[in-house]
This record gives C-alpha cells, structure tokens and sequence, in this order.
C-alpha cells in the first residue's frame, strides 16, 4: 500500500476530487496548509498597502491506496491539478506498512 500526499492550490480542489472520483478513489482526507516553494510567496496590497506574504495558502490531500492503483492515482491529480505555472504543488508517495479499519478490525488493503 501507499500513502500519497497532495499539495495543490485550492482553486484545482473540485476538478482534483472529481478526477479521483472517476478513477475509484473514494477516501481522501484534506487540511488547508500554507508554504512556498520556488515561488517563494506573493506580493498583495491591502489597504492601500504592499505587504509580501511568505506562505501561500495550498491545500494537502491524503489517501491510502493499493500498490495497484499508484501509478493511475498520481497521474489522476498531476493532470487534474495542473494549471502549468509555478506553485502548481507536488506529490509525495510513502510506502504504508498497515491499515486497519476501527469499526471492524480489516487490516491492510481491506481496511482502505
């Protein structure tokens, strides 16, 4: 199994929930985060205001999902997410060692 990470900008969320929906990919988890990369930040005026802003505000989704499926799960959120400028966000895969579903007990991939 996998654990895959996503960060992408918050606008792209609904086509990247979308696209995981046609794909089969059900359970995702997502938490509102801010940071930079290349881009590092943005210049914004408030108030009449220049203020430069280090963070940018991203979105991080999270799923588990079987070894089968990564390949097709991480070219599902490149595209879908893909606005082809900077700060379009990365994908971070981790080997997941065990899952187990509370309510039942299911381990591994019977419990994503």
């Amino acid at each position: 199994m996998k654990f895959v990470t996503a960060i992408i900008k918050p606008f792209k969320f609904t086509e990247v929930k979308e696209a995981l929906a046609e794909a089969g990919i059900l359970g995702l988890t997502v938490t509102e985060v801010s940071g930079y990369g290349r881009q590092k930040g943005q210049s914004e005026v408030y108030r009449g205001a220049e203020y430069t802003s280090s963070m940018l505000p991203k979105l991080k989704l999270e799923m588990a999902v079987p070894d089968a499926i990564e390949a097709k799960v991480l070219e599902v959120v490149r595209q879908a997410a893909n606005n082809q400028e900077i700060g379009d966000g990365k994908i971070f895969v981790f080997e997941l060692s065990d899952a187990v579903r509370i309510r039942t007990g299911e381990r591994g991939e019977l419990a994503l």
